[in-house]
């Protein structure tokens, strides 16, 4: 039996009542708080992230924006079905996904507000539908916070993991350019409150196992709205604000991971700076400035002096900067002189890359996670090849130095960057996953690698359970050539690579010679992840082949049922001692 699964379930045995109910019904699990998941929650030891057991672990995800832009769900669910998406991201072996949402849509929830707009297309996700007039035509979609449901059961379903993330206070397209986490419309206490709420309803559902506080808090001194981190307790104060927000969550649930971004700038001390100090242009040549400039929400030099400090639950915290390349805007540090962009890994660590960020895995202090980090691959957009050149750089001292990361983005609308996806969100780009492959947790045989204890990442995944139980030892995943265009075929990899199913000559589990019944999913063991594949086949949600119908068959009477799956379960469970061996 997978480990931890009936933990995840009730904590305790199962009566065999309760056995007959969930096989009668063939349930999904669904995101409510009354559901009880605990086995997959992670904690910080030793500049490590580990899970419950100690086992270090690899986030390697994905973002998906949508709710922070005014969608009321992930954009592109107006044209594709949103569980294809999702399988997409599993099946490629995306072990997390990061969901940018505003203070807003939060409380809205929060609050049983209706819906300003929902964008759904109702013929290709029929499922997020309520109801439909006689000629098919819908009447009333699902409420945005049902539709986030659903997409949290299907996230469970297929091993992803989510990472919630405040990108802005107001939904707007535009919100995460405001500097804080706080404007106008919603305060501070608006956005603690949010956040409250939220920890709360999830607390026994480690389907989400992190909240990102906000994304790319930011501003600049001569700006007047501007993010600093010291140690005080003014409004515009990251670190305390980072403080009360991790705190506002743990609070109600002390298993979660808190993703603390970084500011923009940070005063050069020892030259006489402080927060009153403005800041040149330090993307271009001239008087170096007085203040350290970085990316928006990736300048973490605070933390050496001013880590954020919230006593015991300190080993829930992550920080997380974002990091871009000259495709999206030309920095100083992609320079080597005014003429020729040469810069290389030394180049951007002794430039900028380690005294703003990185000096913290490089010394052991804390974990990172690089929450964005993306861009074009194409020669359309990269014309001189440098994007990609940065990119191959920042992917692979990634890997090098097992940095989290969840790749910017998903979507196909992202202007500066592009996405995963094309074509109205129905097609993958196969190119530019090809280079983000080798920085995905993968086994040396390419098998992904969950941050589930029971359920595999995609078609191609295996358990954590599995990989720290019997799976072969993972590797540091190698590194690719360089990507050509979108419409060129994907240059030969080092690195693992997707495997066919395995031809194999008839044994003692294929039906050519015998059946071990209960053995579903032909892993040949039999477990709770034979009850789940049958479960999901009986509700029509997947399909399975000759052999597996075989296996499924335990009653012997000619019919895949659901008794089946209970006979499954029981035998799991050691209410019953065998299942047949015919």
């Amino acid at each position: 039996m997978k480990k931890g699964f009936w933990r995840k379930l009730t904590g305790t045995a199962l009566s065999c009542a309760m056995l007959l109910n969930m096989a009668a019904a063939v349930p999904t699990m669904t995101a409510t708080a009354a559901d009880s998941y605990h086995d997959d929650w992670l904690h910080v030891e030793n500049g490590k992230v580990v899970d419950m057991d100690g086992n270090e672990v690899w986030m390697t995800g994905v973002n998906w924006f949508g709710y922070n832009v005014g969608s009321q769900v992930f954009d592109g669910v107006w044209s594709a079905n949103m569980e294809w998406c999702l399988d997409q991201i599993a099946d490629h072996g995306f072990n997390l996904l990061r969901v940018p949402m505003s203070t807003q849509i939060i409380l809205q929830w929060k609050n049983g507000e209706p819906d300003d707009m929902i964008k759904i297309n109702a013929t290709t996700n029929p499922e997020l539908v309520k109801t439909f007039d006689e000629n098919g035509t819908p009447i009333e979609y699902m409420y945005s916070f049902d539709v986030w449901n659903k997409a949290v059961e299907w996230c469970r379903e297929k091993g992803i993991k989510i990472m919630m993330d405040i990108h802005s206070a107001t939904t707007n397209a535009a919100g995460h350019n405001y500097p804080l986490w706080y404007d106008d419309n919603y305060s501070t206490d608006d956005w603690l409150e949010a956040l409250e709420w939220f920890a709360d309803y999830y607390k026994d559902d480690d389907t989400i196992i992190a909240i990102d506080l906000k994304n790319e808090p930011h501003g600049k001194p001569e700006e007047g709205k501007f993010a600093k981190w010291d140690e005080s307790k003014d409004e515009n104060n990251w670190k305390y604000a980072a403080e009360r927000g991790a705190m506002a969550c743990l609070n109600k649930n002390p298993n979660l991971l808190i993703m603390v971004e970084g500011t923009e700038c940070y005063p050069d001390f020892d030259r006489g700076a402080d927060w009153t100090t403005p800041a040149v242009d330090y993307a271009h040549y001239g008087e170096p400035s007085k203040v350290f400039g970085a990316w928006w929400g990736a300048n973490l030099r605070g933390v050496k002096d001013h880590p954020v400090d919230i006593g015991e639950y300190t080993k829930q915290i992550v920080y997380s900067p974002h990091d871009y390349g000259p495709g999206v805007w030309e920095q100083s540090w992609f320079y080597l002189d005014d003429d020729t962009k040469t810069f290389d890994r030394q180049s951007l660590l002794d430039d900028y890359w380690y005294d703003t960020w990185a000096y913290l895995v490089e010394e052991n202090r804390y974990p990172l996670l690089m929450g964005e980090w993306g861009g074009f691959v194409d020669e359309e957009h990269d014309t001189t090849g440098e994007n990609v050149h940065w990119l191959k750089e920042l992917r692979d001292y990634m890997i090098d130095k097992h940095i989290h990361h969840t790749f910017w983005c998903f979507n196909e609308n992202s202007s500066d960057t592009g996405g995963l996806v094309y074509d109205n969100f129905g097609k993958w780009d196969d190119v530019k996953y090809e280079f983000v492959k080798p920085a995905l947790w993968q086994t040396e045989d390419g098998k992904f690698i969950s941050l589930d204890h029971a359920i595999p990442v995609g078609k191609n995944g295996i358990s954590l359970s599995e990989y720290y139980g019997s799976a072969p030892t993972p590797t540091e995943p190698k590194t690719t050539t360089e990507p050509t265009t979108e419409n060129s075929e994907p240059e030969e990899t080092t690195g693992p690579m997707p495997t066919t199913e395995p031809t194999t000559e008839p044994t003692s589990q294929n039906p050519a010679t015998s059946v071990r019944y209960g053995d579903v999913n032909q892993d040949e063991t039999i477990d709770i992840m034979d009850v789940i594949a049958l479960n999901k086949f009986l509700l029509g949600s997947t399909s399975l082949d000759e052999t597996q119908k075989a296996a499924a068959d335990v009653d012997l009477n000619e019919a895949i049922e659901a008794t089946d799956s209970l006979n499954i379960l029981k035998y799991v469970v050691e209410i019953i001692p065998a299942l047949p061996t015919k």
